[in-house]
């Protein structure tokens, strides 16, 4: 313990090295591999097969591997005709082909996800391999009809060319207008009542819901008179005892679901790459300890400790990603006593920064004025976290942070995308897990960005 007091610092010193320090040189999910190979201290080391983490589901027996693959973020190409995007087949492939190979079993997709390509593609990996290789966890997305809600549950079998689903969520539970808005969208209209008898029938062998939103939502769905198979809730050491776009923190949702038997799968553990992309101090408070492992490997240690966690999820873009997660899991060495007050010190030293709370989870998109609002916000935070985010046009490193917010915003956001075209239309808002007041967010993101340009004082 002598050694975490010396990894202490008061908030005075630590501004004063965020000021001045630069962004660790981390492996930032959903960011090029190339730009941050400095990281990959492991990354010739082999892979074992063999040696998974696997956790058991109490209802159904099923042996999942404790790494899941979120399937919110597959790789992109442009189209051979100029005319946009389109998914990666080939590249989505060799993921899940690696990920299987090591012992990846749970694969979590949406309707929603990607434009609503991502069920499609996971579904043509997936299939040419063993049905009992693998685990499918899918969602019943926006709906508020019965007959809507059973043809997306339809549909997401056909695309993802199965006859049953393994793991089927409610999505987006706590959202709206609380505890109305779910009974509107599952309750009055009988839809929860289908999914049951779905269940009955054992075309959906484990039934559960994904919570962003109020508290009094999550607590209603444990007191209700069913047994749930599971829940996905977001956890990582930031939000364990720090709420996170909602009034409760993390601590309290583990512990109310194992109270209730009910396993828990984790999203967020990175926060949106935020906690594979620390500070430098905070990062060098790490590497002290563990030298040879990767920022990311923290938070997912973290994420994958708690019994209860039935698996963590994880968007792996790059196979640099996966490689990364399959070590830190093949098998997972738990926290220590002393690693978890360690990240808690992290945890509290970053509730000092003003970052905006967006985990790039692209609900929000697409903007009707064509605002990139997760990109605006990944630059923003960026420059926050390097400490280019200057208090003070008297601030020593007031010209430097200058000129990297507004270049680095230029080269990150096209300029018909930033923040200055947002008109306040609002309907982003009420999609953001997180309950970020987009809008308002936008507004003093573009209000800065005018003082930065026109050099005025401040």
């Amino acid at each position: 313990m002598k050694e975490n007091k010396k990894n202490k610092i008061n908030r005075r010193e630590f501004f004063k090295v965020l000021g001045a320090g630069a962004l660790a040189t981390t492996s930032l999910y959903g960011c090029s591999p190339k730009e941050n190979s400095s990281d990959n201290a492991a990354e010739s080391s082999e892979i074992p097969k063999d040696k998974m983490t696997f956790r058991t589901n109490p209802h159904s027996g099923d042996k999942v591997s404790l790494l899941g693959y979120g399937c919110m973020r597959w790789p992109m190409k442009k189209k051979e005709d100029g005319s946009g995007d389109e998914i990666d087949q080939e590249t989505v492939n060799r993921l899940v082909d690696y990920a299987i190979a090591h012992g990846v079993n749970y694969f979590d997709t949406a309707p929603v996800y990607i434009q609503g390509w991502s069920e499609a593609s996971t579904g043509i990996a997936l299939s040419r391999h063993p049905r009992d290789k693998y685990f499918i966890a899918t969602k019943s997305s926006r709906n508020n009809t019965l007959e809507s809600g059973i043809a997306m549950y339809r549909q997401s079998m056909k695309d993802l060319q199965v006859d049953y689903i393994d793991y089927y969520l409610l999505h987006s539970v706590g959202g709206g207008n609380g505890i109305s808005t779910f009974e509107s969208r599952f309750i009055d209209n009988g839809l929860l009542d289908f999914f049951l008898k779905e269940r009955e029938a054992g075309r959906i062998r484990n039934l559960g819901w994904s919570f962003h939103g109020a508290v009094e939502v999550f607590d209603h769905l444990l007191a209700m008179d069913i047994q749930w198979d599971f829940c996905q809730i977001q956890l990582n050491y930031q939000d364990w005892n720090h709420a996170s776009g909602r009034n409760v923190n993390a601590e309290y949702l583990y512990t109310e679901l194992v109270k209730h038997n009910v396993p828990a799968v984790i999203m967020e553990p990175l926060l949106g790459g935020r906690l594979a992309s620390i500070n430098a101090h905070m990062a060098e408070m790490l590497k002290r300890r563990r030298p040879q492992e990767s920022i990311a490997s923290w938070a997912f240690r973290f994420a994958g400790t708690p019994p209860g966690v039935l698996t963590v999820l994880s968007g792996m873009t790059y196979m640099e990603h996966l490689q990364d997660n399959l070590r830190t899991y093949s098998p997972l060495e738990p926290l220590s006593n002393e690693e978890d007050t360690l990240l808690k010190e992290i945890a509290d030293m970053m509730v000092e920064l003003p970052l905006i709370r967006c985990t790039n989870c692209q609900y929000c998109m697409p903007c009707p004025y064509g605002i990139d609002i997760p990109s605006v916000f990944l630059h923003y935070n960026k420059c926050v976290t390097e400490g280019n985010v200057p208090k003070s046009s008297q601030d020593e490193n007031y010209r430097k942070a200058r000129r990297a917010f507004l270049i680095g915003y230029d080269r990150s956001v096209p300029k018909l995308r930033q923040a200055n075209h947002c008109i306040g239309c609002d309907k982003c808002r009420e999609h953001c897990p997180q309950r970020i007041n987009i809008p308002k967010e936008m507004e003093k993101i573009d209000e800065y960005v005018e003082l930065l340009k026109q050099g005025k004082e401040f």
